[in-house]
């Protein structure tokens, strides 16, 4: 990685930029992986690169979910094994669930390199090196599923856009989690809960979550759930971003008069 002065107001975002670098010279991260990130940091652009409401309500629902499902999978992919594999080994062990690698772009070596990742950072188990089942109706390479993680799940959280998995995933019946960055893709559509925040933000929030709520009732975790309304979350964060850019053109107007 090169190294970025801590003064550079992108700081942040030029670091995990260069992680998802430095993943792909790894063989961990796709190329198509970088374009993905760029897609991502645009979305985080426009709401403004913090944790919005609306991801705070998700995150607190997907966190109650997780905690209330009989059999929960975490799947992982290269850009989540580049910028989070310590939080994504500490979110499963803090929701006791299970961590699956599954790609489109898969290459067993990739697949061996990210469970390598995960082991690096004190997973216990990682499975979807060897998978055993198909998902039906997919004939990429992500239809490929170990059957004693995807194909068993209950509830599993795909993060970053995946759209087709996402949809295949809720048509077997199966309850989906998704964190996504762009709120008009099919994955943040199709999902059942929807965080529309960075992975970076959302994970460590999670976990602080999983925490805090493994104490509460069942009854007090079903409640959250059933005040939930994915919908609705999703058009508030439209109307964040609608408002946020209305916000700043005016001011941009403001500006440019001061100037003349």
């Amino acid at each position: 990685m090169i190294k970025i002065p801590k003064s550079h107001p992108r700081y942040w975002s030029l670091y995990y930029r260069e992680k998802i670098i430095e993943g792909m010279e790894k063989g961990i991260t796709a190329k198509a992986g970088l374009i993905a990130h760029g897609r991502g940091e645009a979305f985080d652009y426009l709401i403004g690169e913090k944790t919005i409401p609306p991801a705070e309500e998700a995150m607190k629902a997907a966190v109650a979910k997780l905690l209330l499902a009989e059999y929960p999978v975490i799947s992982v992919n290269g850009n989540v094994a580049a910028l989070v594999p310590k939080e994504t080994v500490e979110l499963a062990k803090a929701l006791g669930a299970k961590l699956e690698v599954n790609l489109f772009y898969r290459t067993e070596e990739r697949a061996k390199r990210i469970a390598e990742v995960l082991y690096e950072h004190g997973a216990d188990e990682v499975l979807g090196v060897n998978p055993t089942k198909r998902i039906p109706g997919l004939e990429s390479e992500r239809a490929k599923v170990d059957e004693n993680g995807i194909w068993r799940a209950d509830v599993v959280l795909v993060p970053l856009e995946d759209g087709d998995r996402t949809e295949a995933l809720v048509s077997m019946g199966k309850f989906v989690i998704t964190v996504d960055l762009n709120p008009l893709s099919r994955s943040a559509r199709m999902a059942d809960i929807t965080i529309v925040d960075n992975i970076i933000r959302a994970y460590p929030r999670m976990i602080k979550l999983a925490k805090e709520m493994k104490s509460w009732d069942r009854e007090r975790l079903q409640d959250i759930l059933k005040s939930y309304d994915n919908s609705k979350v999703l058009s508030d964060v439209l109307l964040h971003i609608k408002d946020r850019l209305t916000r700043l053109a005016s001011e941009g107007v403001w500006r440019k008069e001061r100037l003349d």
